[in-house]
Order: C-alpha cells, then sequence, then structure tokens
C-alpha cells in the first residue's frame, strides 16, 4: 500500500494514537469503523505502523563509524544516572557534537540510525534514552510511549540536558555542541535553546512545540526550524514563535516542507515524504557543519 493510497482519516488517526495513550487495540478498532474511501481503513491503519528494520540506513557493523551505549550521572533527572547512544566517527577526533532527541516514545531503532547518519557525516553523536531510569526503551512503541507518560517532564526535561552536557564536554568533542529532535525532541531543542543559551551551539528541531514565547528572548543559539505542511497540533504555536524570535533579533531559519505531514522524516512509516526529508536532512548537516566546525 502507498502512502498516497491512505485516507487522510487514517492519518489522522495514527496522529492521535501517536501522541495520546490510545493503545494499539484501541487505534485499530476504531479505524475499522471508519468509511473510507480506496479500501479498508484497517488495512490502511496497519500499513502506518513503524517498520524499522527496514528502515534502517546505516549498519552498527558500518566500519564508518564506532557505536556503543554509554551510562553517565544526570543530577536531579529522573534518577540521577542515564544512558544513551554514542557513536563516533572512526578516525582521530575531536569532532563537533550533535545530541538526537527521540519522540515521545523513547530511544527506538529510527533515532538509533539517525544518530549513526550523524557520525557518517563526521558528528560525534548521542541519542539519550529518556526511559534508561524506567528500564530503557522496551522494544515496541505502545509501551514506550506508556512509559515516557509516565515519567515526570521537568526530570525528564534535566535528563536532556545532562546528556547535552555530558556529550559537549566527551572527551572526542571539540566543545562546539548542536541539537536536533523529532516531536517530543523537537520541543526539547526549543526548550534547550532557552536554557543552555551559548552553551548550545546550533539547534535544528523538526515539528516540535515552540517554548514559552515569554522565554525567546534567552535564546542565544541559532536555530533551523523545520516543520511539517499538514501539522495542526504542532503548527498552532509556530506563528508566534517566529514572531517572537524576530522582534527578540533572533538568528533563525524556519522552514515549512510542501506536501508533508508530523513524522516526515521518520522512514520508518508511510507519513515519511523521501523528497522533502532529504532536503531537510541536508539543510541539517550543512547548518551543523556550518555552527560546530
Amino acid at each position: 500500500m502507498t502512502k498516497e493510497s491512505i485516507d487522510p482519516k487514517v492519518y489522522d488517526l495514527y496522529d492521535e494514537y501517536c501522541h495520546t495513550q490510545m493503545t494499539r487495540r484501541d487505534f485499530f478498532k476504531t479505524a475499522s469503523g471508519l468509511v473510507v474511501a480506496g479500501g479498508s481503513a484497517l488495512v490502511m491503519a496497519e500499513a502506518l505502523l513503524p517498520s524499522y528494520t527496514q528502515a534502517q540506513t546505516i549498519s552498527f557493523t558500518d566500519e564508518r563509524i564506532k557505536p556503543r551505549y554509554v551510562d553517565y550521572d544526570s543530577p536531579g533527572g529522573s534518577s540521577g544516572k542515564m544512558r544513551g547512544y554514542l557513536v563516533k566517527p572512526a578516525g582521530k577526533g575531536p569532532f563537533p557534537a550533535v545530541l538526537v532527541i527521540h519522540e515521545n516514545r523513547g530511544l527506538n531503532p529510527y533515532i538509533e540510525d539517525v544518530g549513526r547518519r550523524f557520525a557518517v557525516e563526521g558528528f560525534l553523536s548521542l541519542a539519550p534514552d529518556g526511559l534508561a531510569p524506567i528500564g530503557g526503551y522496551p522494544g515496541n512503541d505502545d509501551d514506550g510511549k506508556v512509559m515516557q507518560k509516565s515519567l515526570d517532564k521537568e526530570k525528564l526535561l534535566t535528563d536532556m540536558l545532562n546528556s547535552a552536557k555530558f556529550l559537549k564536554n566527551h572527551e572526542e568533542s571539540n566543545g562546539k555542541l548542536g541539537a536536533t529532535g523529532f516531536c517530543y525532541g523537537g520541543g526539547v531543542v526549543n526548550q534547550l535553546a532557552v536554557t543552555m543559551g551559548a552553551d548550545l551551539n546550533a539547534g535544528v528541531p523538526f515539528y516540535g512545540v515552540a517554548p514559552p514565547l515569554e522565554n525567546v528572548s534567552k535564546i542565544q543559539t541559532p536555530l533551523m526550524i523545520n516543520y511539517a505542511e499538514d501539522d495542526p497540533r504542532v503548527n498552532a504555536s509556530q506563528e508566534g514563535y517566529r514572531e517572537a524570535l524576530k522582534a527578540n533579533n533572533k538568528n533563525f531559519a524556519m522552514y515549512t516542507y510542501e506536501g508533508t505531514r508530523h513524522g516526515f522524516h521518520n522512514n520508518s512509516t508511510p507519513r515519511y515524504n523521501e523528497a522533502q526529508a532529504k532536503i531537510a536532512w541536508q539543510r541539517t548537516v550543512l547548518f551543523f557543519k556550518e555552527h560546530l566546525s
């Protein structure tokens, strides 16, 4: 089934399923009751579930990179300890560093793959697992989103902040730190830009909610902010964010990618838009090379 053949109502239901406590069973049950053109809504719903194995682009055995899991302290976080997926390029560092922040379900294989993609481009990357203090990503997104929802939001944000500091100060880092993230992670990048000031050297949020507008004045890092065209939940804060950044004379670029939905960079589901994701990725890599080298 192609992404074009999936009815918009099913896409909207999938977005609700991803961002609420709706179970997979209820997702399928609701889909089975939808009347759609071109086939069965239930079949369409099944097609939207992620296929992480097929979506892998860089193998963990790729000779260009050296990946490993690392543990580090996280004072004030969910447990005081954190774990992340650290990937360094083969060869001698130090390297510019990029923090990769997951969606609302923990460190799944897609985010690990993004970390490896950055290492291939010459960056030391760290993808923290916000679920590490309560056992780590459970191997499926359904349980992952329930686990992440159970965490204290401020403590989880502290874990991400401590992950950023750990990476910036890593012995393989050149001391220049960028951060990117997707959905929940995009919102975290916006928050880190507020919290870290000049200690964050570049930020690239993907379809993340804006920080409180009264805090925009605290941002000191250059931002490249990516939005999907059809994403009303996140885009509700876009225009206010743009105006606040302008009013405070911040260094930013903001892109909305035509013909895309929330999650368009994630190549594990039909929401993926290959052409636009490629453009966004190229812009992201160039932006980080400009500000972190």
